[in-house]
């Protein structure tokens, strides 16, 4: 029963992910990764990962994503407009997105060649072997990414204080 809502999950989740990319509306973008971020932290739970399913919704689906929806209101941003494409746009994009496809279906048959979905898997997805991870493994790129949330809120600041 796991694998054919692991399935059905990440479908929705790539699906969703179309749509955050191809919807007009930022608003409907939005919503869209909510579904996203929502369909992950399924998969999350399927995968026994139940601390990070939990964070998955609350600090993502529900703070990070009020965030931008209040950013989206507060700049009124409307529907795009469609617009002549660049000639670098048009020249180079369908070649790069195949390029792209062909480089992910090659990682992804590269990497899970022979391996087959555990659906007993036996990983503590409590928040001690998150954090011990986190902290042993994985603290370079831990402390990368809180540099650059720290720039981000830092540029944030600068272009709000300008503007007032």
């Amino acid at each position: 029963m796991i694998a054919p809502l692991f399935y059905i999950f990440a479908g929705l989740a790539i699906v969703a992910a179309l749509s955050v990319v191809l919807q007009r509306t930022p608003v409907y973008s939005a919503l869209s990764l909510i579904l996203v971020l929502c369909s992950l932290a399924v998969i999350y739970l399927l995968l026994g990962a139940q601390f990070l399913a939990v964070i998955q919704v609350i600090v993502y689906a529900g703070a990070i994503m009020v965030l931008f929806v209040f950013v989206i209101m507060l700049l009124n941003a409307r529907q795009e407009s469609p617009t002549d494409h660049s000639l670098f746009a048009r020249r180079l994009g369908l070649p790069l997105l195949a390029v792209f496809l062909a480089e992910v279906i090659f990682v992804v048959v590269g990497h899970f060649s022979g391996t087959v979905f555990a659906a007993g898997a036996t990983f503590d997805g409590g928040p001690g072997a998150v954090g011990g991870l986190l902290f042993r493994n994985y603290v370079l790129p831990f402390e990368v990414t809180s540099i650059l949330i720290l720039v981000a809120v830092m540029g944030a600041v600068v272009l709000a204080k300008k503007q007032l």
